[in-house]
Parts: structure tokens; sequence; C-alpha cells
């Protein structure tokens, strides 16, 4: 729901800010919120929303104060608590001119101060502006399910939802940052608080920022805590309690004055999230999912089909081609903003496009893996690093004879797992979307120019993760790989992703497997109930058995299989060696030629570095439309995306 910008002067000598300014900004995220626009602007602050109809929809107008009007704020997201919220304030005297969740954050304020944002349960990015104190809060969900960006000058902060909104502000201009870009290649996301754009920054989820008389402050407000020991219940208990936490949870995200339909991904996750809403409205629930065109792609379609069957669903189905993807990808960067190498980005782009006709709400099994611990390769390093301990100085020969045994068979799991055995964990665990067996990373000393190079910091393109490893350093492997995640390719990657492709259709996703209440159970939940054995994500499979189709709980994962790699390499192959090759991209300084050339060609003859290739070409597009020009893209020049067949 909704998009956010805003503007304070940190000095006192600077013209007061204008009207004109906060209403292009605005009008830069008006797909985040086409129902309503409004701002508020006094002397040194101007605040700015766009909305999207959710809750309260004949009031709720944003900004909105508090009884005298000398609180204001502006707010994206959802608080699914705030009808107990709102008792409780009008009990303390309190009193409200709407029934939106908005008017809850003015009346905590006013009660607790900066610890309002304590009391929220949801996903948010809120600015609150205190005429009394001179004080500007601006806050960020626990998870970051929400994003929000901020530059930070001398003489002013400006803040929003988007970068672009903070782009139409003439002080702030898109320059690239050298270090940021090295991240990106090495991570494929950008993590941790930086954004490709210098001088532009991510408040990091569960944090805060205060600014009062010129000085800023960040501080935390939310952790993701791994107890040592776990609480000493049975497992029957422990599946009970999740069940009815996944029933209050999705119950919370049902609420909405408009339609709400389930995003089907044919997995254990969105279909058990379908299970529970339908028990929560008496309406048949609309189901969405995606396909690809062409043979011998995996097709989720038939489970997602099978989930809504079982349900009584609404469902509702699209294909997409490889020209259509190709024509998106250009309009993919400019609503990311932030480079990722996310290919289903652009599906959810297409079938969230065909949802908005339908409804304006869509929940999504999105985080289950990341709580529960569903990723095969949590498994598989969990227990290498438990063989690794066990054989001590042994795992050395091990790692030795396994890439012999590689080698010499072919067999691509020694070949990847090999060089682990002789890492320390910390050396080579950064993100699940990095592979330390894979060459790319090595290749980018060839791949980088000696100028590029000298440009980047000598600490090294991991600092962010690495200091992560370091807070986490008595926790078990597996505690250790779902906090890294939980802080950097969760926020970073997978929810920036579905906040950007589902807000550029205007239309919310809601996950309630990442309410926090969900991701705290699960991180406290022992080990066995999360990976046991072979079986990942255990306790939750459990406890939707009776939910979930055997078909779908018992099928091999497969995430969302975007064929993108063969149209990198049939389809698109031309699109992409002309953008790679053409001489405006070896302009910018950063790629040796033969270098690249080297990757295409392995690419067109072996099928490799599909996911590189796809970075590289989301890295110049990303320049073509933020670096060069000025400074803020026109989504109207960009074509594709508009068409979308369904079946």
């Amino acid at each position: 729901m909704c998009g956010i910008c805003g503007k304070l002067n940190l000095k006192t000598n600077l013209p007061p800010i204008e009207t004109s300014l906060l209403n292009e900004m605005n009008d830069a995220i008006a797909h985040r919120g086409p129902d309503d626009a409004g701002v508020y602007v006094s002397g040194e602050v101007g605040l700015g929303n766009r909305r999207l109809k959710i809750i309260d929809l004949s009031t709720g107008h944003q900004p909105i104060s508090n009884e005298d009007g000398t609180i204001w704020v502006v707010y994206n997201g959802e608080t699914y608590n705030y009808q107990e919220l709102t008792t409780f304030l009008k009990a303390k005297g309190h009193v409200f001119k709407t029934s939106t969740d908005t008017e809850v954050i003015v009346h905590l304020y006013e009660e607790f101060g900066e610890d309002c944002v304590k009391k929220l349960w949801g996903m948010f990015g809120f600015a609150l502006w205190d005429i009394k104190k001179k004080k500007l809060l601006i806050a960020r969900d626990r998870v970051g399910i929400k994003p929000l960006y901020y530059a930070l000058t001398p003489e002013a902060l400006v803040f929003g939802s988007e970068i672009k909104s903070i782009l139409r502000d003439q002080s702030i201009e898109a320059v690239p940052d050298p270090e940021v870009l090295d991240q990106f290649l090495t991570y494929h996301y950008v993590p941790g608080e930086k954004t490709l754009f210098k001088g532009i920054s991510k408040l990091p989820p569960g944090h805060l920022m205060m600014v009062e008389n010129g000085k800023v402050e960040i501080k935390q407000y939310w952790d993701l805590n791994f107890p040592e020991s776990a609480a000493e219940k049975s497992e029957k208990e422990y599946e009970e309690e999740l069940v009815a936490l996944l029933k209050q949870t999705v119950s919370d995200h049902m609420i909405s004055d408009v339609p709400v339909g389930i995003l089907l991904s044919g997995g254990v996750d969105s279909t058990g999230v379908l299970s529970f809403a339908v028990e929560q409205t008496g309406k048949q629930v609309n189901t969405f999912t995606i396909g690809f065109e062409g043979q011998n792609f995996a097709d989720e379609r038939p489970y997602a089909r099978m989930a809504a069957e079982r349900y009584g669903a609404r469902h509702h189905e699209a294909t997409i081609t490889a020209s259509e993807f190709s024509e998106c990808i250009s309009r993919y960067v400019w609503h990311m903003e932030e480079p990722v190498c996310e290919p289903p980005a652009i599906a959810l782009y297409y079938i969230t496009k065909v949802a908005r006709e339908h409804v304006t709400v869509l929940l999504s099994g999105e985080g289950g893996d990341e709580a529960f611990a569903g990723y095969q390769n949590y498994r598989n390093l969990y227990w290498m690093e438990q063989a690794k301990s066990a054989m001590g100085p042994l795992a050395q020969l091990a790692s030795g004879g396994m890439g012999a045994v590689g080698k010499a068979t072919g067999l691509q799991r020694f070949k990847k797992y090999a060089p682990l055995m002789g890492m320390p964990f910390e050396s080579y665990y950064l993100s699940r979307t990095t592979d330390p067996s894979d060459s790319f990373n090595a290749m980018k000393e060839q791949l980088y120019t000696s100028g590029f190079r000298a440009d980047l910091s000598q600490n090294g393109s991991a600092v962010v993760t690495r200091q992560l490893m370091e807070r986490t350093a008595g926790l078990d492997t597996l505690s250790r790989m779902l906090y890294l995640d939980t802080k950097t390719w969760l926020p970073d990657d997978l929810l920036v992703k579905a906040d950007k492709m589902t807000m550029a259709n205007s239309l919310e996703l809601r996950v309630p497997l990442l309410d926090h209440r969900v991701l705290e159970f699960a991180a406290a939940l022992p080990r066995s109930l999360k990976l046991r054995g072979l079986t990942t994500k255990y306790l939750l499979k459990k406890a939707l058995t009776d939910r979930v189709p055997e078909q779908i709980l018992n099928r091999k994962k497969t995430g969302f299989p975007v064929p993108y790699a063969s149209w990198i390499r049939n389809e698109m192959k031309d699109k992409v060696r002309e953008v790679l090759t053409d001489r405006k991209t070896f302009e910018r300084g950063y790629f040796e030629r033969a270098a690249i050339e080297r990757i295409l060609e392995e690419n067109a003859r072996e099928g490799r570095h599909s996911k590189e290739i796809f970075s590289l070409l989301v890295v110049e597009l990303w320049h073509r439309i933020f670096a060069d020009g000025s400074g803020y893209a026109d989504s109207h020049a960009l074509h594709g995306c508009d068409a979308v067949r369904l079946q």
C-alpha cells in the first residue's frame, strides 16, 4: 500500500521546502498509489504520499495528523494489529478521525515516542514529523518487507519508498559506486545499507532514524535471535503451536476492504497459505500462477492448479514467451532500481499484471524456506560441516579425494563441494546466491580493467556478510546460514523484488510467513524440527500434511524455474551480445572486452554463466536508464511488459 517521500533541511539558513518538489517526488512513484496523493509542507520539512486504498476507502487521505495538528505522518504498508491498537488508544483518550491503520501511528507516538514502532505488527516504512520538537522519525519494518531509501547531504535529508523519488531532488545525482558494483557481481544483489547510487542508502530492516536539531541517529529496534537452547516441548506441541500461529497470521494478513487473492507457486508454502486463507473468508478465493512457452521447461502450473482445485479457488494462469521476457528487461531494471539478478521478478511482474484485474492485494508463500530451512543448500552445507568437524585434519585429504573423483567422473556434486571441504565455513558462505565453486568470482580479476580494480577497496566485496558472520560465531551452522540470509538475501533480493514488481502494477503483496512472530517461532525451534536427516522444512511440512496434496508435499523443490538460461543462450543471444559488446559498455571502464567475449562464447558453447550474463546485462541497462541522461528515467519511454497471454 502506498509510497512515501520527503525532505528535511538540516540547516536553518536554507530556503523553505517547496510544494512543487514534493509533488514531483510523488509523481515519480505514482504507480505505488494511483488512488490518491497528498503533501504536507511547512518550512524546513516536506512529506509526500501516494495512496493505494486498501483499508478505510472513504477516508484515510495522507498525510495524517494528530488531534491538534502537531504531529504528521506518511505511511507505506499495513499494520495488522491496528484494530487492537486503536481500541487501546481510544481508551487512553485519543480521538480518531479515520478508520485507517495509518492514524494509529501518530497516537502511538504521542504515547510511546520512538518506541511506537515496537508496537506495530506488519510491513511498513513511515516518516513522522513532530512540530513541537522539530524532530523527524523514519522507520522500516522488522524484516524489510517494505523498502525505504535516503540520501543524506550536509544540507538535507531526502527519503522515499523508491530511489526514483529521491532523484527528483536536483541536489541528488545518479552516480554509480564502484565498490557496490563489485559487491553486486559477487552476490548478484547488493547486501547491506548501500545502493549502486553513490550517496543513496537503505534504512536497514528493524531500524529507525531520528533527526533532531540537525543531528542524525540510526538505531536498531529489532533483531532475529536464535536461542542457544530450545523450549522443552514435544514435537506435537510445537506442531500445534505452529498451526495456531499460521492460522492467526494468515487471518491477520487477510484484513482488507478490497479483494484479496493468492499467488500460487505450486509449492508447499503458497498452498499452505491458501488453505488457511480459504478458512478466513466465505467468498471464493482468486489464485494466480504463470508458466513459460516452450518445451522441456519445468512447469509449476499443474501443481498450482491442483492446489486451487483442492480449495475451490477461481484459478487464473498466464504464459510468457522469450520475446516478452526480453522486451521487459529494461522496465524491470527501471522498477527495481537496485541491480538484482532475479529473472523470476519479470514473471512476477506479468502475473501481477493479470492479478490486478481481479484483486488489489495478494498473499504469497514467500519466506517459508528462509524461516524453516527449506533450501537444499542449507541441508547439504550443514551436513558437510558436520562431516568436516568429525574428520578434523582429514577433511583436507577428503577435499583432494572428492576433487579427483569429480574430475574423473564429471559428477557436478563432487566438483562443487570438494573445494569447500578444505575451507572454513566463514570463508565460503556469503549468501545462498553465491557458489564458491563457480569460476566467475575468480574470473573477475580478468573481467575488470586495471583502472576499475584500482578503485576498489582492499576490504573486499564480502565485507557485509563477513561482519554478520562475526555476530553469529557462537551459533550452529544452520542458524548462521538462516540468520545471514534473513539479514541480506531476504530483504535485499527476494523482498525488494516482491515489492517493486507488485507495486509496479499498483498491487500489494503480503507475506504472512515473514510475520516477525513466525520468524521468531522458527528461530527458536530445535534444529531437528527444521532439518531432520535429508528432510528440509520438517516441522512446517508436518504441520501442513493434511492441508497440502501429497504430490506437492513430497515433490522435489524446484524454486520458480524461469527458463532464462535457455533464452539467453538462444532467443536472446543477439540482444545480449549487442548490449554487452557495445562501445558504450566498454567506455565505462569496468570490463575488458576479451573477458566479456570469452564469457559469451562459453555460454554459447557450454551454457555456462547465465546468471553472470544476466547480471552484466542488468548493470549496463541500469547505467543507461539511471546514470546516463537527466538522473531519472521516464517509465513511459520504456517498452515491453505490456502484453501477457491468458489461458
